[in-house]
């Protein structure tokens, strides 16, 4: 075992990584106002990796959802959790994966036990748990403040684009 960054222990060998927000748009087409992760960290290829979002009450969705108590949509913290694996795929594929999207096929097990509100900032943590050819299947939790605020289980299929 050897220190990560933080000083915990790591298996040796692995790679942990850090990715900026021009470095996930290089790997996702998604783009203002639907691009839901800011930054990307311990990204360990072909195994997990850990999304960012910054909630912020300049994003639109919160002019109607809801004015007076601004929430963030549930479908929303699902789409960070898929774009957050869309980022590790693009990341295991390495440049296979250009030119290539990322497709939701299923959503189980979706529980939301704490709302998201402006000025928080989500960590979703995704782990692949499998992989057979061009379908993925990924586990995914938001945390605030280390409280998981939702979770899901999720598939998605590899395609051209």
């Amino acid at each position: 075992m050897t220190p990560d960054d933080s000083g915990a222990a790591k298996p040796a060998g692995e790679t942990r990584s850090t990715l900026d927000i021009m470095r996930i748009m290089e790997a996702l087409p998604h783009r203002y106002p639907f691009l839901l992760v800011d930054r990307v960290v311990d990204l360990i290829p072909n195994e997990s990796c850990t999304g960012i979002k910054n909630v912020s009450i300049n994003e639109g969705v919160f002019q109607g959802h809801f004015p007076r108590h601004p929430v963030m949509p549930g479908v929303m913290i699902i789409e960070s959790m898929a774009q957050t694996a869309g980022v590790l795929v693009v990341e295991t594929l390495g440049p296979d994966a250009r030119g290539k999207l990322v497709y939701f096929m299923t959503i189980d097990n979706a529980k939301f036990r704490k709302p998201v509100v402006p000025g928080d900032q989500m960590h979703v943590h995704v782990r692949k748990e499998r992989q057979r050819g061009n379908i993925w299947k990924f586990s995914g939790a938001a945390k605030v403040d280390g409280i998981v605020v939702a979770e899901a289980t999720y598939a998605a299929m590899i395609l051209d684009s």
